[in-house]
C-alpha cells in the first residue's frame, strides 16, 4: 500500500499557514531588542547584557516549560496546544507595549510570551504529521521555518526604524496589537487534523510523550542529531542575539545591524524553501545537512572578518542560505529516526537542547568578548571551529528505514 491512497485535504495549507502566522509573530518579540541593543540598553539605563537577557530569557524558560508543552500537544493535541502559546503571546505582548517604559515590568511580560513559545515551537512536526504525507513533511517543516526567518526579519529590519520613529514604547504597543491579531486568526481558522489521515498506520501519530521519552535516549542517531542541533542552534541564537556588538566595533551601526541581520534570514528564507524540498524530493536527510553546514562556512568567515559592508550582507547570503535554513531538516530527521516517540516530543527535544546550548553561547560571546572594544572576533573564532566539528558529525548521520524506504520505492 502506498501513500497515494490516502487522501490529502486541501485545508491542510490553511491550517499550515495560519501556524505559520503564529510562529512569525512569537519569532518577532523574541528577536525584538537585539538591532537596537546600544540603544535598548541607554534607554532604560542598563548594561548590554541586560538588554541580551530579554532573548535570552525566552531560552532559560523554554527548558522548563518544553517537555510540558510537549506533553499537552501530544495528548491534547496541536491546536489546543498551540492556542495557548497565542494566548500566552497576546496577552503579554499587549502588557510589554503598556508598560514599555520600565525595565522590570518589560522583563516581566516578556518571560510571559517566552512561556508561551514552546507551546506554539513543539507543534510543527505534529502538525505536519496529521496532515502532511511523508515526502511532503520536510517541506511543511521548511514553510514553517520560512515563516520563523519572516518574523525574525520583521524585528531586525522594522524596530530600528519604528524605534526611531516613534521611542520605544510606541514601538513595543504596536508589536503587542499585531501578536492579538495573529493569535486571533490562528485560534478561528485552526483545525485539530483532517477527516482521515494523509498516509498509511504508523506513519503518522505515535506513542505517547512519556513512552516516547523510555526508548528516544537510545537512539544513537537521536543522540548524534542532538548534537549537531546543540551547535547549529546555539550559533544562531549567539549570533541573532549579538548581531548588532559583533559589528559595532567595526563601525557599523543599528540600521545596518538591523539590514544584516534581515539579509541573513531572507537567505534564509530561500534556503529554508530549497534545502527541505531537496531532501523530500531526494530522500536524503544527512547528507543534505552536511552540505550546507559545510558550504556555510565562508558566510561565517566573512562575517568575522568584514570590514566593507558590502562584503558583510555577501557573507551574511551565504551564512543564512546555507546555514540558518536546514532546521527543517534536522526536526523531520529527529523524528523519522526516534519512531514510536511522538513528533511533539522529538521536536521539542531538539528545540530543548537548542535553547540549552543558545544559554551557553550568549552568555560565552559577551563573557569572551574584548573588555576594552568589545570585540567578538576571538569568540567567533571558536564558533568557526564549532562548525567545521559539525559538518564531521552531519556526515556520520544515516538516514531512518522510513525515508530509505521511501526512496526505494
Amino acid at each position: 500500500m502506498t501513500e497515494k491512497k490516502f487522501e490529502l485535504y486541501g485545508y491542510r495549507f490553511v491550517t499550515l499557514g495560519v501556524y505559520m502566522i503564529i510562529n512569525a509573530i512569537v519569532q518577532t518579540l523574541w528577536i525584538t531588542f537585539a538591532p537596537i541593543t546600544g540603544s535598548a540598553a541607554e534607554f532604560y539605563h542598563v548594561t548590554d547584557l541586560e538588554i541580551g537577557l530579554l532573548s535570552l530569557v525566552w531560552m532559560i524558560v523554554y527548558l522548563v516549560v518544553s517537555i510540558p508543552a510537549s506533553w499537552i500537544i501530544d495528548t491534547r493535541g496541536a491546536r489546543v496546544g498551540v492556542s495557548i502559546g497565542a494566548i500566552l503571546t497576546a496577552v503579554f505582548g499587549l502588557m510589554r507595549g503598556y508598560f514599555g517604559a520600565d525595565y522590570g515590568m518589560v522583563m516581566i511580560a516578556t518571560i510571559g510570551i517566552a512561556v508561551g513559545q514552546p507551546f506554539v515551537m513543539n507543534a510543527t512536526t505534529t502538525i505536519a504529521a496529521k496532515w502532511f504525507g511523508i515526502t511532503q513533511r520536510a517541506t511543511a517543516g521548511g514553510f514553517v521555518a520560512l515563516a520563523t526567518f519572516i518574523g525574525i526579519i520583521i524585528g531586525m529590519a522594522l524596530t530600528p526604524p519604528l524605534f526611531l520613529a516613534y521611542g520605544m514604547v510606541t514601538t513595543l504597543i504596536i508589536y503587542g496589537w499585531v501578536s492579538v491579531v495573529c493569535a486571533v486568526i490562528y485560534i478561528v481558522f485552526a483545525r485539530e487534523a483532517p477527516a482521515t489521515p494523509p498516509c498509511p498506520p504508523g506513519h503518522e501519530e505515535r506513542a505517547l510523550v512519556l513512552d516516547g521519552f523510555k526508548s528516544v535516549w537510545k537512539v544513537k542517531q537521536f543522540n548524534l542529531i542532538m548534537v549537531v542541533m546543540f551547535i547549529g542552534f546555539g550559533m544562531f541564537n549567539g549570533i541573532t542575539t549579538w548581531i548588532e556588538p559583533i559589528i559595532r566595533p567595526r563601525g557599523f551601526d543599528i540600521t545596518q545591524a538591523g539590514t544584516l541581520g534581515a539579509v541573513i534570514l531572507f537567505a534564509g528564507i530561500f534556503g529554508a524553501i530549497i534545502w527541505p524540498v531537496l531532501s523530500d524530493k531526494l530522500r536524503i536527510r544527512g547528507k543534505i545537512l552536511m552540505w550546507a553546514i559545510l558550504l556555510g562556512v565562508p558566510g561565517l568567515i566573512g562575517l568575522i572578518y568584514a570590514t566593507s559592508f558590502i562584503v558583510l550582507l555577501l557573507s551574511g547570503i551565504v551564512l543564512g542560505f546555507f546555514s540558518m535554513s536546514v532546521g527543517p531538516i534536522v526536526f523531520q530527521f529527529g523524528a523519522e529516526v526516534t519512531r514510536p516517540t511522538p513528533e511533539g516530543t522529538s521536536n521539542g527535544l531538539l528545540i530543548m537542547v537548542g535553547q540549552l546550548s543558545g544559554i551557553i553561547f550568549i552568555f560565552g560571546m559577551d563573557m569572551f568578548k574584548d573588555a576594552k572594544t568589545g570585540s567578538m572576533t576571538t569568540i567567533l573564532l571558536v564558533l568557526l571551529i564549532f562548525k567545521l566539528c559539525n559538518v564531521f558529525l552531519a556526515s556520520r548521520l544515516k538516514d531512518s528505514d522510513l525515508i530509505q524506504e521511501e526512496a526505494g520505492s
